[in-house]
């Protein structure tokens, strides 16, 4: 009898797998925090024989190398994939053997990345599972923009050519178990379901329905902007991440945390958008620690630049020091907790600033208040309607833009709340008059805004 264990990491939509029999098992696509790996494998009382990566990551670091090197295991590395860290190459077909009757066969499906390896799980010789890392997805495929501009339009085309290779080797019932798809920036588009199969993905994936000139059309055509900080994420990748340091930050009381922000170094409070509008630290930006912190803080940090934590708990600190680990944010400069009233010296108090829903941005406007609309969606999402009158600067650019929007109170929009909330956040921290609507975006027509579609 074989198993596949899922490990989901909803902050950056991804999945690895532990997968093997009743003494063995591999692991594939690992995080950096590979602790949790260990203890799902002690759970099901197995040996990490193989560590097996689909492809070299440009979306979050991997935990490859030192899960390897921890447990003894062997680290499948595609053979093309340029790494310097210590690896076993894989090429097409090969084939490594989990326990005697289960084996993983490597199967070339280049697109994602030119050096892109999917992995079969057969039992008895016959496929019981796919390992498709940013290969075949949901529903869709991995984007195949990360590697080099000049290579996107090929790229895009192995792709296809690789989802109908899966698609003609493989059964119809056999589970495909991507790595990308679940929100990461790396899937061309995200998954609708939990799970899939090969016959699901032959009648209704893009790439093994349509003709190839329409499917590349239609990739290019709906490829979104790439994080920033996806620059780094392939290097330090090939060259094998450092083991990570989990342990708590040192303590900043008030004095500290304003001597950060006199360094011009990010104080990121990790709590609530509602309790932050309520009353934050002057200066802090807000990156909800129950949304998705790493991608976005990653995305809008400059590199490299300290980061200190302020948060309610102790544990919310932890659960973010796991995420950001995993894109290279390392170790937080120092970290508070407790009541925020704590975080600000004596004589000085906290900054606040208003919420509101669609409708009140529709009544200040019936006022006659000269009012700034601010939409931080991505272009893919303003290009569907948007509210007329307002200026766009997408979230991921507002940091460098902070000069182009207009002067007056800003009403800051997204399609949500919580990319408005870092948005006012950010605008605050610099002295603007802000609201942040924390609404969903189709209330703004019924609150009487008048949206202009294409």
């Amino acid at each position: 009898m074989f198993f596949v264990d899922t490990l989901k990491f909803e902050g950056l939509g991804n999945r690895s797998y532990l997968a093997g029999g009743p003494r063995t098992a591999v692991v594939v696509d690992p995080p950096r925090d590979i602790d949790q790996v260990i203890a799902a494998a002690a759970r099901r009382g197995v040996r990490i024989a193989y560590v097996a990566e689909t492809h070299v990551h440009n979306d979050y670091l991997t935990g490859g190398p030192e899960l390897a090197r921890v447990t003894g295991a062997r680290y499948l590395v595609p053979a093309a994939a340029d790494v310097s860290c210590a690896r076993v190459p894989v090429a097409d077909g090969d084939m490594v053997e989990v326990e005697e009757y289960l084996v993983l066969r490597a199967i070339a499906t280049p697109g994602h990345t030119p050096h892109h390896t999917s992995y079969a799980l057969e039992e008895d010789g016959r496929a019981v599972a796919v390992f498709t890392g940013g290969s075949l997805l949901i529903g869709s495929v991995g984007r195949p923009d990360l590697v080099e501009p000049r290579l996107t339009e090929q790229l895009a085309r192995a792709q296809y050519a690789s989802a109908h290779r899966l698609a003609d080797e493989l059964d119809d019932e056999v589970p495909v178990l991507p790595t990308h798809g679940f929100g990461s920036f790396c899937s061309s588009s995200q998954a609708e379901g939990d799970t899939t199969t090969i016959g699901d993905e032959r009648t209704s994936n893009d790439a093994l329905t349509l003709d190839v000139d329409t499917f590349v059309a239609r990739t290019l055509a709906g490829l979104e902007d790439v994080p920033a900080y996806y620059a780094h994420m392939g290097p330090a990748n090939a060259a094998g991440p450092a083991p990570v340091d989990l342990t708590p930050p040192q303590p900043a009381d008030a004095a500290r945390i304003a001597e950060r922000l006199a360094a011009g170094e990010w104080v990121v409070d990790l709590r609530s958008r509602v309790a932050f509008a309520e009353g934050h630290v002057a200066g802090s930006f807000n990156f909800e620690g129950d949304g998705k912190p790493a991608t976005y803080l990653a995305w809008l940090i400059p590199w490299g630049k300290p980061v200190t934590l302020l948060a309610e708990t102790p544990a919310q600190i932890a659960d973010a020091q796991r995420e950001l680990v995993r894109v290279g944010i390392d170790r937080p400069a120092a970290a508070a907790t407790g009541d925020p009233a704590g975080w600000v010296r004596a004589g000085e108090e906290l900054a606040s600033f208003p919420r509101a829903a669609f409708a009140g941005l529709a009544a200040a406007r019936e006022r006659g208040e000269q009012v700034v609309v601010l939409d931080v969606r991505r272009d893919s999402e303003r290009v569907k309607g948007h509210v007329e009158g307002s200026v766009h600067i997408p979230i991921h650019e507002l940091h460098g833009r902070l000069d182009e929007v207009p002067d007056g109170t800003v009403w800051v929009h997204c399609a949500g709340g919580m990319r408005a909330a870092i948005a006012a956040s950010l605008l605050d921290a610099v002295g603007r008059r802000v609201v942040a609507v924390d609404d969903g975006f189709e209330a703004a027509v019924d609150a009487g805004l008048t949206v202009t579609r294409p």
